[in-house]
């Protein structure tokens, strides 16, 4: 399942991100490599990692994380974060449970 989130300047779309939903294993594998507790770190280690194109190309390289955090508004980058973090609340347990039979 892909999904998508529209970072808007007024009615104008800037940026159209895509993303898998967040699995336990790179869940894990991104607070291992933060080594810390820090909810902020962790969303934006978690944003850079599974933010996509639409042609499912990374937007974003590990190496850019202070950039990001000195280049871009904290408010447009929160909007994508918590837009990934939401987005796997929707898919029910019965869902989840058809996903791993198929």
């Amino acid at each position: 399942q892909l999904y998508k989130h529209e970072v808007k300047d007024g009615d104008d779309v800037v940026l159209e991100v895509y993303w898998h939903p967040l699995t336990i294993a790179e869940r894990e594998s991104i607070q291992k490599k933060i080594n810390t507790d820090d909810s902020n770190d962790f969303a934006l280690t978690m944003m850079i990692q599974k933010a996509l194109d639409e042609d499912g190309k990374r937007l974003f390289q590990d190496g850019e994380k202070s950039q990001l955090k000195n280049a871009v508004e904290a408010s447009v980058l929160q909007d994508i974060q918590l837009a990934m973090l939401a987005s796997g609340s929707e898919h029910k347990v019965e869902e989840a449970k058809a996903d791993l039979k198929s």
